[in-house]
């Protein structure tokens, strides 16, 4: 079996180099996403019988955090294909497993065009798939299509004739679809996380894949999306204290009150980056404890191993230990890149060394879902054994 922490250590000492320097330019990994799909990292979670490595979750959160460390847009714009071979194992047909799990086998990369710009809610879906003279056809636009100008095949969600949510997997060259590079935040910059334009794509019947029941039913897909999004937040912070560390060794100087002649010697220095330490890998400790948890949920969801009630119970237990880590990654993470600036003073600041680039994309990256909706899940769950919603973010 291939060994993907491996591979994923040899992929980062490749994307590392230039990282710092891509976010400055703002200059589309388009490079290191070929990289990725050549490895055949995209199969690391397919079924074995599919050439794929089926690996643990507990996996998957070790290698997004490897990645993350070495450049997070790279990272974040990998995750929503590990999103898609998840929808694809729990919701598609078996014919379509076949045919997408065969795709992906041979280095094709997803992406997702899910989010809209439009509607009173978060959430709020507009994109339409209609049926006419013997055709579907599919219209909408979206945003924070993080990824898919990287992607070869893109999930698009939309709301059927009859108002029933649909996924479409869409060819990257399907007529009408247009890809725009618009992503203008201040962080996480090169995740190519823009506009989805659909314009009357003709959509083949083997391309969508009804959501039914699982608009309403509880699964493991959300609990996924975030303990990725927990690892990408740990890398970043990782990264920064890496910075840290080797910042004091070739750009700190000690003040004068301190009594010593280097900064590595200077006690508040190192009183800090302990501190710091301790808290990004306390909370990669608990991202690590929370993707086991899932791997449970997620095989019993799979397999069918136990009673509804049971797997029930494993998959709000993993959505609530997660929604633990995501609060401490985000707070360790947000600190760690932010106190970088206690340790090395005014040259920290300096635009070449671009060290507030951690925080820009920790800031940005974190603001994918409300803390404060966090405590109360799990609150909740804690006092009045109430689960937390049924929604992505859990």
């Amino acid at each position: 079996m291939r060994d993907y922490i491996e591979l994923a250590c040899e992929l980062a000492a490749k994307i590392a180099p230039g990282a710092a320097e891509r976010d400055a330019s703002r200059t589309l990994p388009f490079g290191q996403m070929a990289m990725i799909r050549d490895s055949t990292l995209g199969a690391a979670r397919l079924p074995a019988q599919f050439g794929g490595g089926d690996i643990s979750f507990t996996t998957v959160s070790a290698i997004f955090i490897i990645l993350a460390k070495a450049d997070p847009c790279v990272a974040q714009a990998l995750f929503p294909h590990f999103a898609t071979v998840e929808h694809l194992r729990l919701i598609a047909t078996a014919e379509q497993q076949s045919i997408y799990f065969e795709k992906i086998a041979n280095k094709s990369l997803s992406s997702g065009a899910i989010a809209e710009r439009g509607g009173k809610i978060r959430g709020e879906i507009s994109t339409r798939l209609s049926y006419s003279d013997g055709r579907y056809l599919l219209n909408g636009n979206k945003f924070y299509s993080t990824g898919c100008l990287f992607a070869d095949f893109i999930k698009v969600q939309a709301v059927g004739e009859s108002g029933e949510a649909v996924y479409v997997l869409v060819p990257k060259d399907a007529p009408g679809l247009t890809l725009l590079d618009d992503w203008d935040g201040m962080g996480q910059r090169t995740t190519a996380s823009g506009t989805t334009q659909l314009n009357n794509v003709e959509v083949l019947p083997d391309w969508i894949i009804p959501l039914h029941h699982w608009v309403s039913k509880r699964n493991y897909v959300g609990a996924v999306a975030q303990l990725i999004h927990c690892s990408v937040d740990i890398g970043i912070g990782l990264a920064a204290l890496d910075d840290a560390v080797s910042w004091i060794g070739t750009g700190v100087r000690p003040v004068k009150e301190s009594g010593v002649n280097r900064a590595a010697d200077d006690p508040y220095i190192l009183h800090t980056i302990g501190e710091l330490s301790a808290q990004i890998h306390a909370a990669e400790a608990l991202v690590e404890s929370a993707a086991r948890k899932v791997d449970l949920a997620s095989q019993a969801q799979l397999t069918g191993q136990y009673s509804d009630e049971q797997t029930e119970r494993l998959l709000s237990a993993a959505s609530i230990a997660v929604a633990e880590a995501k609060i401490l990654s985000t707070k360790a993470a947000l600190q760690v890149c932010e106190r970088l600036y206690d340790i090395g003073g005014a040259a920290t600041t300096q635009r070449s060394l671009n060290f507030d680039r951690h925080w820009r994309n920790a800031r940005t990256h974190t603001t994918h879902d409300s803390l404060d909706y966090k405590y109360k899940a799990i609150g909740n769950y804690l006092v009045n054994d109430i689960s937390p919603p049924i929604s992505f973010l859990y």
